[in-house]
């Protein structure tokens, strides 16, 4: 008896706690935790009184025989009324006191001074944890079980949790409200690649080197013709994507019912999508984004404007990182600010205990952009409140209990992780804003499989240590024999990789992902860049090592380089201006743009030291000449 009112309790509450009014906002949840309160003491009296009757019916004879029985029996029954009332009000402290203290209608804010912060924050919970529906002491989210690889950037849904008819309605409701504002929306993609720089800057299109800069020649390649093979997702644009198979199915529909949205005045469904979606249908086989696709420019936007709608840890990796869901559903990966701009990694740091900088991220999309390689998911900075867009939003009970108030009345917390995550390592607010860089998803692994391979020039990762190719001069000599680098551009990718690292001056790859749709014959994904960007007054041309033993780079990439170097153009000078773009300019201080100039003119002059060695020919590989040619030929093979 006591197990059904146990589960009627559960099963009651949890049915109770999804309805929602119209407005989306769940409502009564004070009655309801009230109510869930009275049924957890009713389950307790009657399973105390059923342990009496037990008690009773089988001592009964015994309890008659005599006085000293009788008031034994009397102490037993006050001992019994006892445990009732401590049962009784450990419900009541248990259920009640945690909402209690979230009752206020406003968090910790910027608009309150820090002395009112320690007496006043526990009772300062927003609104917006009860209206995000405060998990329970019977039930607790159930997160995805992302990738154990610190490099994984996996878009897992986190909004299971609602049922699958909620999310539909919800996600149609954003598309009509996409479609009633798609004129102005389009209106603004088309100007952004102008106006967002502008803005900042003040620039005019004539001074700008970073236009002149994707106004070159080697800047307008274009691709081979796509077919459905290279191709990531082969979309019907006149349907629309359904959210509920999107996380249960794993399919694009093309079959709707009556509710579903359809274009109006000819517009094509494709034009409403929110641009998360539109940069995942995007990624083709050479590519995750276009040169100048000014989707990528609106996703950037949302990165910064949209608003979060849940918050939880990512699982793996060695440090703190956050999974933040918006309200269009889009998905992206926070990192906070650890250090600033200023501060350099201690020179008695190893590379694998180093900080994650969220302004390395920031940089590293930027200069993979400037380099042409477009291999590195978008990601912006973003000033986060985090009362309100993290403490209150988060359904996570374990990151949420690791937020304080610090002595200087700032808001702190640190989560779980292996690393740095406790309170000698807090993240803290000023008094509750924190930097932070935001990576956009990429598709969910269910819709798109990725694979992940070991690095060949990974570390050692180990105090004394070395790895093989640290101690091995020929070592390129066995990977070049090992598949997937004894062919295609897979190796030549590794080097672009490895210049890319060595500007930003990161050690940590030690492993990196392609889509698997595509086979060998793809780009690298450059995922987790956060420990780039440490030391401005070190050049560690370890990272180097791949270049100068293979000596093979493309040469796309070679003409690129030297372009970088000329005067004109200037590696820090483009990094520089593409970066004011960004909410949190200035993401990186000048030493670092002038040591990003330092490597550029190192990487040329050990290409120049492998050409005069080895022959241009054997050291440069031609992928300008015949490209479209070549493409086709990829193209007729694969079909065969």
């Amino acid at each position: 008896m006591w197990l059904g009112i146990q589960k009627l309790n559960t099963e009651t509450f949890s049915l109770l706690k999804t309805a929602r009014s119209e407005d989306g906002h769940v409502f009564n949840v004070y009655f309801i935790k009230l109510a869930s309160s009275v049924i957890n003491i009713i389950s307790d009296v009657v399973s105390l009184f059923i342990c009496v009757l037990i008690i009773c019916s089988k001592y009964s004879q015994l309890l008659k025989q005599g006085t000293m029985k009788m008031i034994l029996f009397r102490k037993f029954r006050v001992l019994i009324l006892m445990v009732f009332l401590i049962a009784c009000s450990m419900h009541i402290m248990i259920d009640l006191l945690p909402k209690l203290e979230r009752r206020s209608k406003s968090g910790c804010s910027c608009s309150h001074t820090p002395s009112e912060e320690p007496q006043n924050w526990p009772k300062h919970r927003a609104r917006s944890a009860a209206e995000s529906g405060w998990p329970n002491k019977h039930t607790l989210r159930i997160l995805q079980d992302f990738s154990n690889e610190p490099s994984s950037n996996i878009s897992h849904s986190l909004e299971k949790i609602l049922t699958a008819g909620d999310k539909t309605e919800a996600f149609n409701k954003r598309l009509e409200h996409y479609s009633k504002n798609s004129d102005n929306k389009r209106l603004l993609i088309q100007d952004t690649e102008n106006s967002v720089v502008n803005k900042h800057v003040g620039l005019h299109m004539k001074g700008s080197r970073l236009l002149a800069l994707f106004d070159h020649p080697l800047f307008k390649r274009e691709l081979p013709s796509l077919t459905d093979e290279d191709t990531l997702f082969n979309v019907n644009t006149d349907i629309r994507f359904d959210p509920k198979g999107a996380t249960e199915n794993q399919e694009w529909h093309a079959e709707g019912n009556v509710e579903e949205y359809t274009p109006t005045g000819g517009e094509r469904m494709a034009d409403s999508y929110p641009n998360w979606l539109r940069f995942h249908i995007g990624i083709n086989r050479y590519e995750l984004y276009s040169r100048h696709d000014p989707v990528i420019d609106a996703l950037l936007r949302d990165l910064v404007s949209q608003r979060i709608t849940s918050v939880a840890m990512k699982s793996g990796g060695t440090q703190l990182k956050l999974i933040m869901t918006f309200q269009n559903y889009g998905q992206a990966l926070f990192k906070p600010m650890k250090q600033t701009r200023e501060q350099e990694t201690p020179p008695d740091f190893f590379y694998f205990s180093d900080f994650e900088r969220h302004n390395a991220e920031i940089a590293a999309f930027h200069l993979d952009r400037i380099l042409d390689f477009r291999r590195v998911p978008p990601v912006a900075g973003r000033l986060l409140n985090m009362t309100k867009e993290i403490r209150d939003v988060t359904r996570d009970k374990k990151l949420w209990r690791t937020f304080f108030i610090s002595p200087a009345n700032n808001i702190c917390f640190y989560g779980e992780c292996s690393y740095y995550c406790s309170t000698e390592h807090a993240l803290c607010g000023k008094p509750d804003q924190i930097e932070g860089s935001l990576a956009a998803f990429l598709p969910d692994l269910a819709l798109a499989k990725r694979k992940t391979w070991r690095n060949p020039w990974r570390r050692s990762y180990h105090k004394r240590k070395k790895a093989e190719w640290e101690v091995d001069p020929d070592y390129c000599e066995e990977v070049k024999q090992t598949p997937p680098y004894d062919s295609g551009t897979r190796l030549l990718d590794i080097m672009d990789m490895t210049i890319f690292d060595f500007l930003m001056g990161n050690m940590d790859r030690h492993h990196y992902e392609t889509f698997e749709k595509f086979g060998n014959d793809s780009f690298i994904i450059h995922l987790d860049n956060g420990r780039g960007f440490g030391k401005h007054s070190h050049d560690e041309v370890s990272i180097l090592v791949p270049l100068s033993q293979c000596c093979r780079v493309k040469k796309s990439t070679h003409l690129r380089l030297q372009l970088l170097a000329k005067e004109e153009y200037q590696l820090s000078s483009l990094m520089s201006e593409s970066l004011l773009r960004d909410k949190l300019t200035p993401v990186l201080i000048q030493p670092h743009l002038e040591a990003m100039d330092r490597r550029l003119r190192y990487t040329l002059n050990v290409l120049a030291d492998c050409i005069e060695k080895e022959g241009y020919g054997n050291v440069v590989e031609d992928d300008l000449t015949g490209e479209r040619e070549a493409g086709h030929m990829n193209t007729s093979s694969r079909e065969r």
